[in-house]
């Protein structure tokens, strides 16, 4: 299996990416990976790995690249909820930077870049996102339903909100197929906010599965931080591959 460092062009500029690839000769189906709100890290790196060792190719962008090039933050203090919230307050500004039109811009050159790697299948791809790369990889999926097959969201914020373009009101039934994991305990996406999910969902006639994962908080599948649950990750694992060799 490959791995590599590269630089993708962009409407605002250049962002790095980690690209992982199979083992073999290809072409292989791939993966668009949004990463949470700490950023590209080891964490990260070794999930995009896994997902290409089941047979995809992943890029994995630094989505804060207008801030800088990947590592922007010191991670360490991800183990406690003290450190994770300072992190998460030097990450505020850069995700309120990601506004509806920067992430089409964004997405559409990732896009274009898997398109154009000698070692993809053609077709549509898959999408994953954690945090509140949940929310951008139904953003994507909703600006090109041509392009995206499937998407996995897990422990996403802010899916549900009170605005005319909340994602939950954007999703249509295109054809892309949907499975999203929330956690039990998440301030950012409350019981209410599953159920108005979920009746959006069923109003679009939009194929889904939604769950809620048990016991588990915000942030669940990141093995580097104080909410991580590993039985969380394993289900999270099963579910997200099960969709990707289905779809893709």
């Amino acid at each position: 299996m490959g791995a590599r460092s590269v630089q993708i062009p962009t409407p605002d500029g250049v962002a790095d990416a980690f690209v992982a690839e199979p083992e073999g000769d290809g072409p292989w189906p791939a993966v668009l990976f949004y990463m949470d709100a700490f950023g590209v890290r080891e964490v990260l790196t070794d999930m995009a790995r896994t997902i290409a060792d089941d047979g995809f190719v992943v890029a994995l962008p630094n989505l804060f690249y207008r801030s800088g090039p990947a590592p922007l933050f010191d991670t360490s203090g991800l183990g406690t909820p003290e450190g994770r919230a300072a992190i998460f307050g030097q990450a505020r500004p850069m995700i309120a930077a990601l506004t509806p039109e920067a992430v089409k811009g964004d997405a559409a050159a990732y896009l274009d870049f898997l398109a154009d790697l000698p070692s993809v299948r053609g077709g549509p791809v898959g999408v994953t996102g954690y945090c509140m790369g949940g929310r951008l990889a139904v953003r994507t999926a909703v600006a090109f339903p041509d392009r995206v097959a499937a998407v996995a969201s897990f422990h996403a914020g802010g899916l549900v909100t009170g605005e005319p373009d909340s994602p939950h009101r954007q999703i249509a039934g295109t054809g892309t197929e949907y499975y999203f994991a929330h956690a039990e305990h998440d301030h950012s996406m409350t019981p209410a906010n599953v159920t108005a999910l979920n009746d959006a969902l069923d109003a679009g006639g939009v194929p889904f599965k939604s769950e809620i994962y048990e016991g588990t908080e915000h942030g669940f599948t990141m093995s580097d931080s104080d909410v991580y649950d590993p039985m969380g990750l394993e289900r999270h694992w099963r579910n997200l591959l099960e969709l990707f060799e289905r779809r893709l």
